[in-house]
Order: C-alpha cells, then sequence, then structure tokens
C-alpha cells in the first residue's frame, strides 16, 4: 500500500524526520524547544513542567497554556501537544481534561497533535476542523487500529515495539517485529519507536520501512530534560539487568519501590492492581521528577544499556540523525 506523497519532514516541517515522545511529567517547554530548535518536532506531555498534581481540568489546560506560552519565547518552530483518548466512541465532553487540553491547544493556533491511544472520530475531526495534524499512536498497535486511523484523517502512524519505556504495548511485538507489519498495512508515514537510543537505531528503523522515529526514553538524560539530575546519573550507570517488571504494562530501575512492587506482581499477577498501585505512589512524579528515587518508579526503555552519556539535546539529534539523507 505504499503510495505515500508527503514525507514526514514536509509533513512536520522539519530538519529531521524524528519526534519527541511526549512522556507526561517528563517534559517541559525547555526540552521541546530544544527538540524543535535541533530539527525535530518537541512534544509536550500531559503533565509537562509540573511538578504537583492537580484534579482540576481548569488548572490542567492553564498549566499547558502557560508552557506553551514558554515554548513559544524559547523556539518559533512548531511543536505538538499530546492528547489522550480513552476510548473509539468517547465525546469530547465528556472528559474534561481532554477537552480542556483541546481547547487551549486550538486557541494557541498549534498545529501538530500525538494522539494516544484510540482512534476517536470526535477528535480527529475537531483536530482537522483547526487545520491540524495528526500523529497517531495507539498504545498496543494492531493492523486493525493503524488501518481505522488512517481512515480517519491521521497523517502519521506510530508503531510501537514492547522494547519502549513508559506504559508498554499489550502483546509482545518487538519493534523490529512492529514496524514493517504496519508499515506494510498503510499507505501513509510510520515512524519506529521502541528501544531507539543511537543511530543505529534510527538506521535500523529506516531499514525496516519506517520514514522517521519517536523517541522517549534517551530525551530522559539530556541537558534540558525536566528529569531529576539523580536519576539522569542513575540512568546512565544502569544496565538492562537494572530492569523490572512491576505490571504487565510497565518496567523500571530497581528502586526500593520498584522491588517491592515486582514482588508483589510476581506473587499476584495482577496488571490492572499493580498500575492502581503505582497511580496511588504517583507515578512517576516522586522518583523521575523529585529525585526520590526509592519513592516511586523509574521507566526506560530495554536499550538503557547504550544510555552513557548526559548531552545537550542538539547533540543527541546531531548523532542520532548523523546519518540520515534527506
Amino acid at each position: 500500500m505504499f503510495i505515500m506523497t508527503k514525507t514526514v519532514t514536509e509533513i512536520l516541517n522539519t530538519k529531521y524526520p524524528l519526534i519527541q515522545g511526549p512522556m507526561a511529567w517528563l517534559t517541559d517547554a525547555k526540552l521541546v524547544a530544544a527538540v524543535c530548535n535541533a530539527g525535530g518536532l518537541g512534544v509536550l506531555g500531559t503533565n509537562a513542567g509540573q511538578n504537583t498534581v492537580t484534579r482540576d481540568a481548569t488548572e490542567n489546560a492553564e498549566r499547558l497554556r502557560h508552557q506553551i506560552h514558554k515554548v513559544k519565547k524559547l523556539t518559533d518552530k512548531d511543536f505538538g501537544v499530546n492528547i489522550l483518548t480513552a476510548s473509539p466512541d468517547e465525546k469530547i465532553d465528556d472528559d474534561p481534561f481532554m477537552k480542556g487540553f483541546l481547547d487551549v491547544a486550538f486557541e494557541e493556533h498549534l498545529k501538530y497533535y500525538v494522539v494516544v491511544g484510540a482512534p476517536n472520530e470526535a477528535v480527529f475531526q475537531a483536530i482537522k476542523a483547526h487545520d491540524g495534524i495528526i500523529i497517531f499512536r495507539p498504545m498496543t498497535p494492531t493492523i486493525a487500529t493503524m488501518v481505522q486511523a488512517e481512515a480517519l484523517g491521521a497523517d502519521i502512524l506510530v508503531a510501537t515495539g514492547r522494547d519502549e519505556g513508559g506504559i508498554l504495548p499489550a502483546q509482545e511485538y518487538g519493534t523490529f517485529t512492529v514496524v514493517p507489519t504496519m508499515v506494510d498495512a498503510v499507505s501513509i508515514p510510520v515512524l519506529a519507536a521502541g528501544g531507539i537510543n543511537d543511530k543505529r537505531g534510527v538506521n535500523a528503523a529506516l531499514a525496516l520501512g519506517a520514514q522517521g522515529v519517536f523517541i522517549g526514553t534517551r530525551f530522559l538524560a539530556t541537558k534540558e530534560a525536566p528529569t531529576a539530575e539523580n536519576v539522569k546519573e542513575l540512568m546512565i550507570k544502569s544496565t538492562y539487568h537494572d530492569l523490572t517488571q512491576v505490571s504487565a504494562s510497565q518496567r523500571s530501575l530497581k528502586t526500593g519501590a520498584a522491588q517491592k512492587l515486582a514482588q508483589d506482581y510476581q506473587q499476584n499477577h495482577d496488571g490492572p492492581k499493580m498500575d492502581e498501585a503505582i497511580n496511588a505512589l504517583g507515578g512517576l512524579l516522586p522518583a523521575m521528577v523529585k529525585g526520590d528515587v526509592n519513592a516511586g518508579i523509574i521507566t526506560s526503555n530495554t536499550g538503557i544499556d547504550l544510555i552513557r552519556d548526559i548531552p545537550t539535546v542538539a547533540e543527541l539529534i546531531d548523532r542520532l540523525m548523523v546519518d540520515y539523507k534527506n
């Protein structure tokens, strides 16, 4: 089905076919602007620039607006925002947090939307009505979901392997398996995600048929990232063997909290229960943002062995894309 007319760089108006994953708490204006200025597309996550939880949808949306204004002061390039969709049929008005994010993004004339979750027709239509570009990333990529998202108007799709950090796909597809499968199923560009930490990962993704890359974990250990400094140092000293499964959909470095969670998961094999326990601890906030490494989890992709320094974002992107030819 390979009949694509526009390249990723043409769609994104970037130097490189590279998108920085939104990563919830672990993005902010500084990181996003740095990615944009270095030739990629930076994306603000759902709690970008924050270190406290709010249950108020209006406050949450205004926090996003503040970060958008900060990005605009740091770059003249376009950037994106993360929209989470829980189900295909959910109405925008039924989710005040999603509605607040969309309203602010539309009011601020943002062009790029990284929609993560389900291919929701109402959300896609609203974004298109505001001349937005949709980068769609299902939590668990399947051919049916990718085809549906293309039919609904997605501009770029993201195929994520279980090599990734963050919330893992429900099936055991690795990046090398999922990327060519999804590329063959659709006619719009597909980006590879999961375990890409250096130029070899980028080159492999392109060789598999991806038209670009979607990278999260590697940006956590950069100078501009809001990741706690002690966590950055821990990441560059860690290896694959320092990771442990804390639920069916999450892994962590072996922090004090993570080891207890892993023990419980080995006993109960109850993924949803463990995800609730992780959320009760604060998710990524206590360890990765606040630096209390034993109070929460520290997520990473499985290629953590390849993360060995803390470069600037510009240095990292230069390394990642050194072999890329437009």
